[in-house]
């Protein structure tokens, strides 16, 4: 079950992507955007470079020019070949030139520009020296939602992403629990998740017993023991789009607590669904998650934001928490994922992604959000 279904984005939604992305920094006050190896030069481009190092690497774009693709003179035959090359200009240097000074002639030596944030110190500092004028903003501050709203091909991806999360949910519910560290069971799911189409496996959470109140615990050498309450938290890229989901299983019978604790956070994530729709606030997913919990008697202990965005990479703008005011939109792509966490004892979280339609949500993972026991 490795087959892949990927779209192949052409060099016009490159370039369709590119020009969106200039508009978008104009309307924000930029003189254009420098974008380093990473994510966005993915999203924009359809480029991976080799390899990432110290020669700089920057695609430069700003209002009234065409696009132009910084690279080292030995790594421009890659660069060639990516997928959205025909949509920019590729400029390349050699060692022992200046790619600063010849980054520097393209732009407005004086003006504002977002960067990536993953952008080398490096990189960012020799270009203050180039232009001493200019100044930076990262791309998150200044362009959150550049890669936010997705198409109709990127829901696709991100469906069959999810739909890939799901089959090895339901195969993991079926292997043995009990005896084993969580670090084999966590083994599993990487094996799992890959079987199922994904190119990089980001995390495998496997949080047994009392590790459950930790959120971000990493799988580690605890043996799972009958009784335990397990929290399963999975994800990766498949075809370049990221799945993230989780469920909590028991191992036998669990107590009425645990049972109850369960019941409150599945009503939870349920009404967090419920307040996706075209228009709200991001806060109000998290507001109507956490009022469930909260009116439980449990809210200290509910203990992060509701949902993070997720695209092509697996936590991404928007947030779902409070204060956060910006408005839902069709496309939208994020995780609906409350939890409770009792130090000492067990951790509960149910999560799925859901992106914003027309008039409502849509989740793009479906098993069950029941307890399942498991041996």
């Amino acid at each position: 079950m490795t087959g892949s279904t990927a779209a192949s984005f052409t060099a016009d939604d490159y370039r369709a992507r590119m020009e969106r992305a200039v508009r978008t920094a104009a309307d924000a006050g930029l003189a254009g955007l420098l974008v380093a190896p990473g994510p966005d030069l993915v999203w924009l481009t359809g480029y991976t470079p080799p390899a990432v190092t110290e020669r700089l690497t920057l695609l430069v774009l700003a209002a009234g020019q065409d696009p132009v693709l910084v690279v080292p003179a030995l790594e421009a035959p890659d660069a060639h070949r990516a997928a959205g090359a025909t949509a920019l200009t590729l400029r390349d240097w050699t060692d022992g030139k200046d790619p600063y000074a010849a980054t520097a002639a393209l732009l407005d030596t004086s003006g504002r520009f977002g960067i990536s944030d993953n952008a080398w110190a490096l990189h960012l500092l020799a270009l203050q020296q180039a232009m001493p004028g200019s100044s930076y903003a990262s791309l998150t501050e200044a362009l959150p939602m550049l890669r936010a709203v997705k198409d109709a091909a990127e829901l696709d991806l991100m469906a069959a992403a999810g739909a890939a999360a799901d089959a090895t949910f339901e195969e993991i519910r079926d292997v043995p629990f009990a005896g084993r560290p969580e670090s084999e069971v966590a083994a599993d799911l990487d094996r799992l998740l890959r079987r199922h189409g994904h190119e990089q496996v980001d995390f495998t959470i496997v949080a047994s017993g009392p590790n459950g109140a930790n959120p971000h615990h990493e799988a580690g050498d605890r043996v799972i023991a009958g009784g335990d309450m397990v929290v399963l938290d999975f994800g990766g890229l498949r075809d370049g789009y990221g799945s993230d989901t989780s469920r909590t299983v028991h191992v036998g019978e669990p107590t009425d607590e645990e049972r109850r604790v369960h019941d409150i956070v599945r009503e939870a994530q349920e009404a967090g669904f419920r307040a996706v729709r075209p228009g709200a606030a991001c806060q109000d997913v998290d507001r109507a998650a956490r009022e469930v919990i909260a009116a439980a008697g449990y809210g200290e202990y509910f203990i992060h934001r509701t949902g993070h965005g997720i695209g092509v990479t697996t936590h991404e703008p928007p947030y779902m928490i409070e204060g956060e005011e910006r408005p839902l939109v069709p496309g939208m792509c994020f995780s609906v994922e409350p939890g409770i966490y009792l130090p000492g004892r067990f951790g509960v979280r149910i999560e799925d992604i859901v992106t914003v339609t027309e008039d409502g949500g849509r989740r793009l993972n479906t098993t069950a959000r029941e307890l399942v026991i498991v041996e």
